[in-house]
């Protein structure tokens, strides 16, 4: 994803909800690592579970993608 904005937009979205790593890779069934590749822009989440964490923070995929247009 362009310029790591998926990183950055889910590290915030982690930290408001006072989560670690560990606890949201928990709560996707995936490691802290994993977490950290997504946050660090290493990796990318599949599409499905894309969808599950904007679901689980209440957002569109568009707002994670930061493909939002006004």
């Amino acid at each position: 994803m362009y310029n790591n904005t998926f990183g950055k937009i889910l590290r915030d979205l982690r930290l408001e909800k006072k989560l670690s790593q560990r606890q949201l890779g928990e709560i996707f069934g995936v490691c802290n690592q994993t977490i950290s590749f997504w946050e660090s822009g290493s990796r990318e989440p599949d599409l499905d579970t894309l969808c599950k964490i904007a679901d689980f923070f209440e957002v569109s995929c568009d707002f994670l993608l930061d493909r939002l247009q006004f």
